[in-house]
């Protein structure tokens, strides 16, 4: 069985800026991704990521802000898109 894909969202916005959801429902628990699913949350420009939060093979939960990577504690979808949201809000200037 393969990864079904559960969230693709992206809206392109004011100076070229993206913001992009996209997570997926694996077959079964890694040790990587206990919770079973793979995401990918983009906040910036083509080649310029300001914001991110992802949890890629050899890494796991993890979120970027700028240069800086951090681990981040996975406690469900709802939580990581809020979460990217309130940081994304924050770099805007909207917190």
């Amino acid at each position: 069985m393969r990864a079904r894909l559960l969230f693709d969202t992206k809206e392109n916005l004011a100076d070229g800026l993206i913001m992009q959801i996209r997570v997926w429902q694996l077959p079964e628990p890694t040790p990587e991704r206990p919770h079973a699913l793979k995401y990918s949350l983009f906040y910036g420009r083509s080649g310029e990521r300001i914001i991110g939060y992802d949890n890629e093979r050899g890494k796991g939960d993890h979120r970027h802000y700028r240069d800086r990577e951090e681990p981040y504690v996975f406690v469900g979808i709802a939580e990581l898109i809020r979460d990217f949201r309130r940081d994304v809000m924050k770099e805007i200037g909207r917190d």
